[in-house]
């Protein structure tokens, strides 16, 4: 149990999440030193369907030799979803589940397998059910699969103005419930740098300070977008400081200083540590 909730906190606090393809073992080492917060081994959209039952294999495999990582199951309402389940279970890991939508489905997977579930919502239904999904106790973070969600409502997923609803949705869900802000979806530009730092920088602007990766080459990128800079940090301690004054009414720089300012400050630097 204490392990279980090692790798709770572990995604709550995760800024990357990496996959890699469940039927390419060579690369789950590669994958494993990348430098991501959170490693996913992808049994779902990265393996074709023929290959799945070997993507088990190697990955319980890779498990045994005493290595771990979240591991991205396929959704509830397809074949594949009840051996995966299985897996986790058997490999006593916490899992990403794909097309999270329905509530009983979702905390089926967290009953069975005794470990912490990312719901990815990817679908309007799963859009619709997010606050139900973030108050479910398995469920440790939500995700956002903006590709298939824009093909679920028919927008190109590039286009911020289309998907701003279903993403400030998952921020609010996730607040509601007392869970960690949501996680972005992938970035498909891999030779774009500057469109990887921008999606980046507006997804954490608007509240999704976590992003799916699906090439090492995105992990240090993502963590240099999301780091505090050196402004932001010289102010959250001069707010710690005024804080720490013991008067009620503080001023720092001819701003008031109140608890919620305080909050802010503390998540700075508290990120700096990471």
């Amino acid at each position: 149990m204490s392990n279980q909730v090692s790798i709770a906190e572990k995604i709550r606090t995760a800024r990357t999440f990496l996959f890699v393809p469940g039927d390419r073992p060579e690369r789950f080492d590669k994958a494993a030193a990348a430098g991501a917060d959170v490693v996913i081994v992808d049994l779902e959209d990265a393996v074709s369907p023929a290959d799945k039952p070997a993507a088990r294999e190697h990955i319980a495999d890779w498990f045994g030799a005493g290595n771990s990582a979240l591991i991205r199951i396929n959704a509830a309402q397809t074949p594949w979803h009840d051996d995966d389940v299985a897996l986790a279970q058997q490999l006593q890991a916490s899992v990403v589940l794909a097309k999270a939508t329905d509530v009983d489905a979702v905390a089926a997977v967290g009953a069975a397998t005794s470990a912490s579930v990312i719901a990815l919502i990817e679908t309007a239904r799963g859009i619709g059910n997010a606050g139900a999904l973030a108050e479910l106790d398995a469920v440790v973070r939500l995700g956002f699969g903006a590709i298939d969600f824009a093909v679920d409502i028919g927008v190109d997923p590039n286009d911020r103005e289309a998907l701003l609803f279903a993403r400030s949705g998952l921020v609010l869900a996730s607040a509601a419930a007392g869970i960690a802000a949501p996680i972005d979806g992938v970035t498909t530009a891999l030779r774009e740098p500057d469109v990887l730092v921008d999606d980046v920088r507006y997804a954490a602007r608007i509240g999704m300070p976590g992003k799916l990766c699906i090439h090492p080459a995105q992990v240090a990128a993502v963590h240099d977008c999301l780091a505090p800079t050196d402004d932001q940090i010289a102010w959250a301690r001069s707010i710690l400081e005024a804080a720490g004054l013991g008067s009620a009414a503080v001023a720092v720089d001819g701003h008031m200083v109140d608890p919620p300012v305080v909050a802010r400050a503390e998540r700075i630097l508290a990120s700096v540590s990471r």
